[in-house]
């Protein structure tokens, strides 16, 4: 019985350029009670290994989380299966805005202690105690309103591609690192202000919405589905975007093109860019915007050094790696020092702490 991935990306991807096959990407989550996540882990690995999924799903004690893609034409098989299971039943699978055959190569589904890291080991923490979820038109009513803040719950190398109007955007690498940086901000306006956090399936705001209820914030609300939900409201009931800029997404895509906005910049040059990507050097592999002019010129690399590497034969460069870990670099996510125009550190708050 196969119970784990047996192609290598490459091997997957010509299988499925030869397939010739439309492929669908989606996601979901659900928070609930999972009693053996690696039984549930298994039986999703099987399913799902037949139906041609793809993608990364993590399962814990608390619930689901689900990116991936599969066959168009295996997507009602995909949603009978999901039916079939309590709780997924009749639940919302988000379809991402902008296709692409290739945004997940092999099939990973991983048990973990947590299906949303948090760093929280407060007992009387209850996920499920959520927020109010607004839809599109209530949401961009909601943000208009003066007595509003509208937290980005994404984290800095996500919202500096694309953000709402007007949005706080923490100036956080983690999720965890957020919640207590919003409630020590916020904390003045726990009662007198609207708290509507939105990220980008809804997954991390159906966390903080419930960490900050149970915080004592009295009016919390997070937007159903996230971007990804919002885009698709917002095109099929012609509504006022207020989206600027790029959706970031976590798997081979990057981004998705929510507005025509581009907000941030190169980070080697300055030039107005909104590409993520990744050091060809596989010593670094850092995460940083980049333009096709400095693509071009230092061969997909983030640095000079890291172009000589990169231009050494392949054994040469294996030698190199011998032994060494990742550069720390690649934890700082377009943050290296090497980058000059790395995105700034900001007092985000500052605002509302008036």
């Amino acid at each position: 019985m196969q119970l784990y991935n047996k192609l290598s990306a490459k091997e997957r991807a010509e299988l499925i350029e030869n397939a010739g096959q439309e492929r669908l990407t989606l996601s979901f989550y659900q928070y609930a009670k999972i009693g053996n996540p690696q039984i549930l882990r298994d039986h999703l690995f099987l399913t799902w290994d037949a139906l041609d999924v793809l993608g990364r799903i993590y399962v814990a004690t608390e619930g689901i989380n689900a990116q991936l893609s599969l066959p168009a034409d295996r997507f009602n098989a995909f949603k009978t299966h999901l039916d079939t299971i309590d709780f997924l039943k009749d639940i919302r699978l988000n379809i991402a805005v902008e296709q692409d055959n290739m945004s997940f190569l092999k099939l990973k589904v991983k048990v973990r202690n947590k299906i949303v890291a948090d760093g929280l080991e407060d007992n009387a923490f209850d996920v499920t105690n959520k927020g109010v979820h607004v839809a599109a038109s209530e949401f961009n009513a909601l943000i208009e309103d003066e007595n509003t803040v509208l937290v980005d719950m994404r984290n800095h190398y996500e919202s500096e591609i694309g953000h709402f109007k007007n949005a706080v955007t923490p100036d956080v690498d983690t999720f965890r690192e957020s919640l207590d940086i919003i409630e020590e901000d916020l904390r003045e306006h726990k009662e007198n202000k609207n708290l509507v956090m939105y990220c980008t399936g809804g997954i991390r705001c159906e966390k903080a919405s419930a960490y900050f209820k149970h915080k004592g914030f009295k009016n919390v609300y997070q937007l159903e589905g996230g971007i990804i939900e919002y885009t698709r409201q917002v095109n099929e009931q012609e509504l006022e975007n207020k989206f600027l800029g790029k959706n970031f997404v976590f798997d081979d895509r990057r981004a998705e093109k929510i507005s025509e906005d581009v907000i941030a910049n190169c980070h080697q040059c300055g030039a107005a860019c909104d590409t993520h990507v990744n050091c060809a050097n596989e010593a670094c592999h850092l995460l940083f915007i980049q333009c096709e002019s400095c693509k071009t010129e230092l061969d997909n690399c983030c640095s000079t050094a890291c172009k000589e590497v990169h231009a050494l034969p392949f054994e040469e460069q294996k030698e190199l790696r011998k032994g060494q870990g990742n550069s720390n670099d690649i934890f700082k996510k377009g943050r290296a020092d090497h980058l000059p125009y790395k995105k700034d550190l900001r007092n985000i708050f500052e605002t509302f702490k008036k």
